[in-house]
């Protein structure tokens, strides 16, 4: 091993780690880390005596000197060329070589300055999203509710930004959005999780007394499975918590590796009178969901058949189970339902392999324990996600105050591990959603911002009814800021009278993202756009027409235009949505908070969320814009613009 390259101090780390993943989603070797001291200290300054190192770094400190300097005038020079380039502002029909000019910026005339770095790191801190004052944040652990508030912890490194000596934070509210800290709830102090305490779910009794289970890496970095309680039931806060003496509850069972066992769900009781928990794990290449049964919640049995498995997918982790009903919008707790509810059931896993959660719509069999799924074709790791962005590790919680089921899901940086360090923080939640089963389709999901966000709407901007041309671009006036909640509703186009047909092909968002021009598409919003345009995060819908005559409509959000500055994530995100012929409308909700920028599409239809770092389309420099770059015209129909205070 070369000097002072970093590599995980041994496997568990590098399979387990969720903080070391790079730009395709595929965890990194070289975080998490280690340094190995040199063979040849004579070849490293930096592992000299001081008197050795003198004289070197006189002879050095010119040179670099000299260096910067003349690196600055350059940057300076590149800086002035760049922002030279003519904005278009409001315009209509637009030429393909102004887009051209305006969609693909220079961004490499200001990647790495240092007087960028020093403008907009300290500005990409959320306002209204949950994260943690600093340091490194994971999953979502135990939402729960519990004496007037809500309680909710996350895995955490209290000593860094960066992955590692993984802890349970703990913050409370009373409306989901502002949030108290509260001190660690759990650390690793004992064998059983001395490499760390890692994901889990909170059960809240039908007495109302609340209990932890969450796996453990220990000494020997085995998962097992362990249970805490509150030290005192009668403080509403739950501020300190005790790991009860039977622990480990649970070791991996044969067949299943030692690092392959994790991350307990909400446990839930049959009318059987016993207690059930699931828990992820895989055989060869094969995603399971384990099943296990108490009476007591503190001897458990295996049971002999999973709850659901599919092959090929890998590691299942977070593993979340509930139901939803089929003729109401209220949520509903997994302990109360009866068997002859209008319900189904939804199964969800995050997959280790792509860093991506899955869920599939099914039935529960209570006879054989296990989930069958409506469409096999979407089972898990097949077909339908939570969100198409930057979101793992998801976690519901059932909400007994106003009966709905809530949504977590972390979001982590895709900025350099160097500017987390710079920042001194890392990663952030989405705002918690509301869970309902779409009723127009049958077949998904649908998933709201909580009301609650409301709450945070300042000064609003409204515009109806304005035509978009092909070509057409349009400030919002008054819409500028860094913190900003959109809805917008297009009239779904007349396919039917077109002059020219869309190529009949299926369309890719990363085909060129929003500079990629067709007929009808791509057309939507930017938001968080600089003056000039060399900034700016497009979400966008794409319609095209499928050989058979059926027209798709796809949704994008592109961050390959959304920050100058280096070593950030510019992938175009998306996927096709599921609009039924009823709809004569395409909607969507863009939520805008500094680095993040979370997408509701068709009602919460599908959702996407990006993470992205603007360098000068920042606070009052962040501009909305409405375009249309397709060659038809698409009628804007309302569109509402508000302002956002900070949590």
């Amino acid at each position: 091993m070369a000097p002072g390259r970093v590599s995980f101090v041994n496997d568990i780390e590098r399979q387990n780690s969720r903080g070391a993943e790079n730009e395709s989603g595929e965890v990194c070797e070289d975080k998490g880390y280690y340094v190995q001291m040199p063979d040849k200290i004579g070849d490293h300054p930096e592992f000299q005596t001081p008197e050795v190192r003198s004289l070197s770094h006189c002879i050095r400190f010119r040179s670099v000197l000299l260096t910067a300097i003349c690196i600055a005038l350059l940057a300076c020079l590149s800086l002035l060329i760049c922002l030279s380039q003519p904005g278009l502002g409001a315009a209509k029909n637009v030429k393909d070589t102004a887009w051209s000019k305006i969609l693909m910026p220079c961004t490499s005339k200001r990647e790495g300055s240092p007087s960028v770095a020093d403008n907009y790191l300290s500005r990409e801190r959320t306002a209204f999203h949950f994260q943690p004052e600093r340091n490194w944040m994971n999953d979502p652990n135990g939402p729960m509710f519990y004496r007037g508030y809500y309680h909710f912890f996350y895995q955490y490194n209290p000593d860094a930004a960066v992955w590692g000596n993984i802890t349970w934070g703990h913050s409370v509210s009373t409306d989901l959005i502002h949030w108290q800290p509260l001190n660690l709830a759990l650390v690793p102090d004992h064998w059983y999780d001395a490499e760390g305490v890692w994901s889990g779910s909170a059960t809240v009794f039908p007495d109302g007394k609340p209990v932890i289970l969450y796996t453990g890496s220990s000494n020997e970095s085995v998962q097992l499975q362990n249970m805490a309680v509150p030290e005192d039931l009668s403080d509403p806060l739950l501020r300190k918590w005790v790991k009860v003496p039977q622990n480990p509850m649970l070791v991996p069972p044969p067949g299943i590796g030692y690092t392959d066992f994790r991350d307990p769900t909400t446990a839930w009781l049959e009318s059987d009178g016993l207690w059930r928990i699931s828990i992820g794990a895989k055989e060869g290449t094969t995603g399971v969901a384990l099943v296990y049964k108490s009476s007591d919640f503190l001897d458990w049995s295996l049971q002999s058949n999973f709850l659901h498995e599919v092959a090929g997918t890998g590691m299942w982790e977070c593993v979340d189970f509930y139901p939803v009903s089929l003729t109401d919008k209220n949520g509903l707790d997994t302990s109360k339902v009866q068997v002859n509810q209008l319900m189904k059931y939804v199964l969800k896993a995050s997959l280790d392999n792509n860093k991506h959660d899955y869920y599939t719509l099914g039935t529960y069999s209570t006879d054989f324990k296990s989930f069958i799924p409506d469409d096999p074709t979407k089972d898990i790791g097949l077909g339908l996600r939570y969100d198409y962005g930057k979101f793992y590790a998801s976690k519901t919680f059932y909400d007994p105050v106003q009966e709905r089921r809530i949504l977590w899901g972390w979001v982590n940086e895709s900025d350099s591990e160097l500017d987390d360090i710079n920042k001194g923080w890392a990663s952030v939640q989405t705002i918690p959603r509301t869970l309902v089963l779409d009723r127009q389709t049958g077949s998904n999901l649908l998933q709201w911002p909580i009301h609650e966000l409301e709450s945070l709407r300042g000064e609003k901007v409204v515009k109806q009814d304005l035509l978009l041309d092909g070509g057409a671009m349009v400030t919002v006036d008054g819409a500028s800021g860094a913190q900003l909640d959109i809805e917008v509703i297009f009239k779904y186009p007349d396919v039917h009278n077109l002059d020219v047909l869309p190529e009949q092909k299926e369309y890719e968002c990363s085909q060129g993202g929003a500079a990629q021009r067709g007929v009808l598409g791509p057309f939507g919003l930017l938001v968080l756009a600089s003056d000039n345009l060399v900034e700016q995060t497009a979400v966008y819908f794409y319609l095209t027409c499928r050989p058979n005559g059926k027209w798709v409509t796809t949704v994008c959000s592109d961050q390959s235009r959304s920050s100058l500055a280096k070593g950030v994530d510019r992938t175009v995100y998306g996927t096709a949505i599921n609009k039924p012929l009823t709809e004569d409308f395409l909607s969507l909700r863009v939520i805008v908070d500094h680095s993040i920028v979370e997408t509701f599409v068709q009602q919460g239809r599908a959702c996407i969320t990006s993470r992205v770092y603007p360098t000068i389309a920042i606070d009052r420099d962040a501009h909305v814009l409405l375009f249309n770059n397709g060659s038809e015209s698409i009628t804007m129909q309302t569109l509402q613009v508000w302002q956002m205070s900070s949590a």
